[in-house]
């Protein structure tokens, strides 16, 4: 007897390890792999590693080549009787090749790789701002299935129970205790739960595409969405990346002004450049010649017409700016949050009054029920009694759905 009950057990033990099921967290995890924005990550760090790259190469030996051929109207021509000096070529060819190697710029150069490295983290804050904001849409599309799947049992439940109370009808007419038609009006109900079933399915079959498309997860109809467990602790502090993004734009700034304030330091480069041409360095020799000539150079601009000073001053009006978005995106989330509390305020008085209705509406059923077996109410007035409970439980439902969804709303509004 035993070997029969552990084979149905295990098969549907087997079964049950089989269904995919998904939870909230794991769509917020997805769709910060795999939504289409998220690439933009790599990208930008692909990019940051070029431009960096690029900035170092100002520490490198620069090399530049040049030819030239030219012809001139007149030549230097020394005016002293009986020389013996030969006039310079009026075509004149030289080829040089040049190297400056920098040697101190007061630290521009590392200045310059720091902009740029905040300037990464800003862009990939800026993306991971813009991931988060998807979690609302992800919440609204979770519990809306949710929703439909709860939906989907209550309907299965009321059919269970149309059913039992129509073999019940059946048998009463056949005993002559019902009227004769009374069976037709639950089986007229039945039909309506039918239609019902598909208008659910459909509209879960949309909201799982949805999801679908938003994660890059394929979800099916047989998909499992468990219910989360999600409650809202009362914190007085935000954790939102918009926050981090806001000082990171302040750290850009600051490190801007450290580029700008080294701009103007002198720099000091040495300069090596060897070529060959007719004339050579050497003006009174009319042949081809090597040459080549090595130094120091001293550049230092010691008078920027202020410039230097009002780009600082247009970076501290750009910190001021941030934060003032600062201010205002703080201000505007507790906003949000306090009418998000007054939602699930609400929401949970309302599931109050619906658990008392609901209680209500039982014992009118029960009665009705009663009632219905000895032929003193209609089969009509049952099914009305029998609707009215299922729409209050219905509601019920969506309220508590509602209140999950209201407190995932508000975690991701806090950023918890």
């Amino acid at each position: 007897m035993k070997r029969f009950i552990i084979i149905p057990i295990i098969l549907i033990t087997l079964t049950g390890m089989g269904q995919q099921s998904i939870s909230l967290e794991e769509c917020y995890g997805l769709v910060a792999e795999n939504y289409p924005l998220a690439k933009q990550s790599q990208l930008i760090e692909n990019q940051n590693s070029l431009d960096k790259a690029i900035i170092s190469n100002a520490k490198l030996p620069q090399f530049n080549l040049d030819a030239q051929a030219t012809y001139q109207s007149d030549v230097i021509e020394i005016p002293i009787p009986n020389a013996n000096i030969e006039p310079l070529n009026k075509d004149q060819y030289r080829a040089t090749l040049s190297v400056n190697q920098l040697i101190y710029n007061g630290g521009a150069t590392n200045a310059a790789l720091n902009v740029k490295s905040v300037q990464t983290k800003t862009k990939q804050k800026q993306v991971d701002v813009n991931l988060y904001q998807l979690k609302q849409q992800i919440n609204q599309l979770y519990f809306s299935i949710l929703l439909a799947q709860e939906t989907d049992l209550l309907l299965k439940a009321k059919q269970t129970q149309l059913r039992a109370k129509l073999a019940e009808v059946q048998s009463g007419i056949k005993y002559g205790v019902i009227l004769p038609t009374s069976d037709k009006v639950l089986e007229a109900e039945l039909l309506k739960l039918n239609q019902q079933f598909r208008e659910v399915e459909s509209n879960k079959s949309a909201l799982i595409e949805t999801l679908s498309s938003i994660i890059g997860k394929n979800l099916n109809a047989s998909t499992l969405f468990q219910n989360p467990l999600v409650d809202t602790q009362i914190r007085h502090d935000l954790n939102r990346p918009e926050l981090e993004l806001f000082q990171l734009k302040k750290d850009e700034i600051a490190h801007s002004e450290a580029l700008i304030s080294k701009q103007n330091a002198p720099k000091l480069l040495g300069f090596a450049t060897g070529g060959y041409g007719n004339p050579g360095l050497n003006m009174l020799d009319n042949s081809f010649q090597t040459f080549y000539t090595v130094g120091v150079k001293l550049n230092w601009n010691v008078f920027d017409w202020n410039s230097n000073k009002k780009q600082r001053q247009s970076l501290a009006i750009n910190k001021d700016i941030v934060d003032t978005e600062a201010e205002t995106f703080k201000l505007n989330t507790n906003i949000e949050l306090n009418q998000q509390q007054k939602e699930i305020d609400k929401i949970e008085s309302f599931i109050a009054s619906d658990l008392e209705i609901i209680k209500l509406r039982k014992e009118v059923l029960k009665s009705a029920d009663s009632q219905l077996k000895n032929g003193v109410i209609t089969a009509s007035a049952y099914i009305t009694e029998l609707t009215n409970l299922y729409e209050d439980e219905n509601t019920l439902v969506t309220h508590k759905i509602q209140l999950q969804l209201a407190k995932a709303n508000y975690n991701v509004i806090k950023g918890q």
